[in-house]
């Protein structure tokens, strides 16, 4: 728990330098061994006091990492447990009752978390079958606690690529063909939602406006939104002979903690190509100069960013999604700006402090979201 509070003291920065007179919003990751001390130890009613004191509301969760986030290797781990897993449960209801302690009267929470499980080996129809089994005792979870309590908690399950649901047409299939398959359809829908990551969907090559209206059209609420930018390698727009100091810069990203998917689309008209890691797509190429259409890479990079030196990213997708979200799904009102990469950036990329960083995207944010919000009206 003391670790949890010292990695806050940079939120209590960003509070300084973005909201000092008002309570900060925040995400808030506890890894299953914390949640369950919290609970276990009646330590809850005292962190919601700390955090009321230092001026924090944290009003979502990140439920996806279980274990450690930031230790030295993350890569596949983060995967685990799998949703056909009784741990995965626990430490979602574990942060249900934590969530719900800590949020004032009235105020609606969310919790993010993995979609099923890594997509390789794909899972077969009984582990799909078995993580809609326990989705749904969570749901039904959920359900008594808004009926005992008035409390409406969402559960949001994140497609990311490479994932069992990694598109919004495979979550629209996973909702039909699974988990409304054996009825309460109300229930289910109201407490289990998607998380939109914008930097996901960018990487998989996905409109912001198809997603949006294809769970629309299927009756699935998007819950939550992790505003978060992926970087973009544009071949096209780079003469040849520059491309492979484009390539060069890109490795720089190449870190060993977390994976960074990339999805290559060589030309307007093929299929986009999927490798799981970047220094995997990077081991393909033999000339630089013969690349062309562009690559997507896993990246978050800071939202204020546009371009880099050789490199773009996908910021635009940002203000592609608050457009569509706040003209599709007005009710939405959680959003999360997510940029986890900060310790792992190439040093050019770096700010004075990570307070400053993310004190300047939050800054940016607060400027596009009224734009958005008047043009999807």
């Amino acid at each position: 728990m003391e670790t949890t509070r010292a990695n806050l003291h940079h939120a209590i920065g960003v509070k300084q330098q973005f909201v000092p007179d008002a309570p900060l919003g925040i995400g808030l990751w506890l890894s299953a061994k914390t949640a369950r001390k919290l609970r276990e130890e009646g330590q809850i009613e005292d962190f919601a006091e700390w955090l009321a004191e230092a001026g924090l509301a944290p009003f979502t969760l990140n439920g996806f990492p279980y274990g450690d986030f930031h230790q030295s290797v993350v890569k596949h781990e983060v995967y685990k447990p799998t949703w056909s897993e009784q741990a995965r449960a626990d430490y979602t209801i574990d942060l249900i009752e934590i969530l719900d302690a800590l949020l004032p009267t009235g105020m609606e929470g969310s919790i993010s978390t993995l979609p099923i499980q890594w997509g390789t080996p794909a899972p077969d129809t009984n582990q799909l079958s078995a993580a809609a089994t326990t989705l749904r005792v969570v749901a039904g979870y959920l359900a008594r606690l808004e009926e005992e309590s008035g409390r409406l908690i969402y559960l949001c399950v994140e497609p990311e690529p490479g994932c069992a649901l990694d598109r919004a047409e495979d979550v629209v299939a996973y909702f039909e063909g699974y988990l409304l398959a054996e009825g309460d359809e109300e229930k289910i829908r109201r407490h289990i939602r998607v998380c939109h990551d914008v930097c996901h969907s960018a990487v998989m090559f996905e409109e912001q406006t198809d997603v949006f209206r294809k769970l629309k059209a299927a009756g699935i609420y998007v819950g939550k939104v992790q505003v978060s930018s992926a970087i973009i390698l544009p071949f096209d727009e780079i003469v040849p002979e520059q491309r492979g100091d484009a390539l060069y810069q890109l490795r720089s990203f190449a870190e060993d903690r977390y994976l960074h998917q990339t999805v290559a689309q060589f030309s307007p008209d093929t299929e986009p190509v999927f490798f799981e890691d970047l220094p995997i797509a990077l081991e393909t190429v033999e000339n630089p100069e013969q690349l062309a259409g562009q690559w997507r890479v896993h990246f978050h990079v800071p939202v204020y960013l546009e371009r880099f030196g050789h490199l773009q990213t996908s910021r635009k997708q940002i203000l592609e999604c608050l457009e569509i979200a706040t003209h599709e799904m007005p009710e939405l009102s959680h959003f999360e700006v997510e940029t986890y990469a900060w310790g792992v950036l190439p040093q050019e990329l770096r700010q004075a402090s990570l307070s400053n960083g993310i004190a300047k995207e939050l800054q940016w944010f607060r400027d596009v979201l009224p734009a958005a919000k008047t043009s999807g009206s």
